[in-house]
């Protein structure tokens, strides 16, 4: 059987923290066939080495490789993270475009194809993720890799007007044609990246990568293991933190959104929206708490320290604004919390607020559903522009954008009768039972072996959209 090598910006390497259900099945999908993770060691050298270190376990090696300061702070801090992720979530006006971080950002690209190559078998099946290595697959053909590569991006493609705005986009979003097959999270993506190909090439502009056929793009939606996210809220639910979380409340009810501290998140409109909703129904004053958990991410990127700031002064006013002695609207917390404490904060919140302004899928929409009583489930509240919204057909679908329209879901979402909650919560639950996190994994290598093995043109191999519950 041929080995599954991986490819990513980090690598879940054994004996450090390797939570969550995409490591596990990720390290599932190595071990049924034995190979290789390879990826940065989180380490940045002072003296300008590049240093390769590695470890194994069973019959998996972790391979990782050291970069230079000048590697992170041009490659991950400057052109992945101040130009790509912002372009990719349709962000052009934050996007920090210089020629310098997008040398380093093809540096390092072409820095892991080198070390990379020199470990491949000729029969191994190579699984790149996101969009840190983009132009990873045309750097390995240039040195005459021709095992079947393939790359799943986690985050949204923009549309192709957007892509072609990014300077030297060719160099980036064109490189990607490279690869056998590119994984999506949704057929809008797949739309995108289709889009951009051929707008590219009828406008005579250069387009990286292969010329004999262009990739199969395929929807796979990511998912989570949705039965040992239930037994964790199981186990959460008579544990010393939620009963004092309980206690804590006084009553009210809680909602909760948990969501990195990003621009992408839509956690300003959250606040706001959440504000309308006390102003707009003032009889629920006291009635129901906002917990927003946002763990802190890429303080040294301005436009996040600004967010950052303008979280605070808003939560500040509505507070300000509705508070009493005895209950505060909003409780905002910038650290993380362990999954299974947040499994029980879940299963005790009556709204789920998972309102981004763009986003690749989110699990935490699919965390919440999945955490839930069945007999007494909450109500998630879900931006119809996530991912997870074209599976979870049990959710209140809401524009971010539209402040008061999210005010209106809030209120709606708290006059449901528990016979409707059960209806919609067993609607998602079902998509996340049939597609969970093992069946991602498996169907995306059953495409990767099929392409690899020349089964049928491009065309006729698309995925049809998620399937319904």
């Amino acid at each position: 059987m041929s080995r599954l090598v991986i490819v990513s910006n980090r690598v879940a390497v054994p004996g450090q923290s390797r939570s969550g259900g995409l490591v596990v099945a990720l390290d599932g999908a190595l071990r049924a066939t034995g190979g290789v993770w390879f990826g940065w060691s989180g380490k940045a050298s002072r003296d300008g080495t590049r240093g390769l270190n590695s470890t194994s376990e069973g019959n998996v090696d972790y391979v990782t490789m050291d970069l230079t300061e000048a590697d992170v702070a041009g490659y991950y801090d400057g052109f992945s993270n101040r130009t790509l992720w912002p372009a990719l979530h349709y962000r052009l006006d934050l996007v920090e475009y210089s020629r310098e971080t997008h040398v380093a950002y093809r540096q390092v690209n072409a820095q892991f194809a080198e070390r990379l190559a020199a470990l491949l078998r000729p029969d191994d099946r190579v699984w790149i993720h996101d969009y840190h290595l983009l132009p990873l697959a045309g750097e390995l053909r240039a040195r005459g890799v021709g095992n079947p590569l393939a790359l799943f991006l986690h985050v949204p493609f923009p549309p192709s007007d957007l892509a072609r705005a990014l300077p030297n986009h060719d160099s980036v979003f064109g490189a990607m044609s490279a690869f056998d097959l590119v994984g999506f999270q949704t057929r809008r993506d797949c739309e995108n990246f289709d889009a951009y190909l051929r707008d590219a090439a009828e406008a005579g502009e250069h387009v990286s990568g292969r010329r004999d056929r262009r990739p199969l793009t395929r929807a796979f939606p990511i998912s989570i293991d949705e039965g040992e996210f239930a037994r964790a809220a199981a186990r959460a639910r008579g544990s010393a933190g939620l009963r004092g979380l309980r206690d804590s409340l006084g009553g009210s009810a809680l909602a909760i959104g948990v969501d990195r501290l990003d621009y992408s998140k839509g956690l300003a409109e959250k606040f706001q929206a959440f504000g309308e909703f006390l102003r707009r129904h003032p009889a629920n004053a006291g009635g129901l708490t906002l917990l927003q958990v946002a763990p802190l991410s890429r303080s040294g990127v301005r436009s996040y320290r600004e967010l950052r700031r303008e979280l605070e002064q808003i939560a500040g006013h509505i507070n300000g604004e509705h508070a009493n002695p005895q209950w505060t609207p909003i409780r905002y917390v910038n650290r993380n919390l362990g999954r299974q404490t947040l499994a029980g904060f879940f299963s005790a919140s009556r709204l789920g607020l998972v309102t981004p302004l763009r986003d690749g899928m989110n699990l935490v929409a699919k965390e919440y559903v999945a955490a839930q009583d069945p007999d007494d489930p909450g109500v998630l509240l879900l931006s119809r522009f996530a991912g997870a919204a074209e599976q979870l057909g049990g959710a209140l679908l809401v524009n971010p954008y539209d402040i008061g329209g999210v005010a209106n879901a809030i209120a709606a979402a708290l006059r449901l009768d528990v016979a409707e909650r059960r209806e919609r919560h067993l609607q998602s639950l079902r998509s996340l039972q049939e597609e969970g996190i093992h069946w991602w994994t498996s169907s995306f290598l059953q495409a990767l072996e099929s392409r690899a093995n020349g089964d049928g043109p491009a065309a006729a191999a698309r995925d049809a959209p998620p399937r319904r519950p």
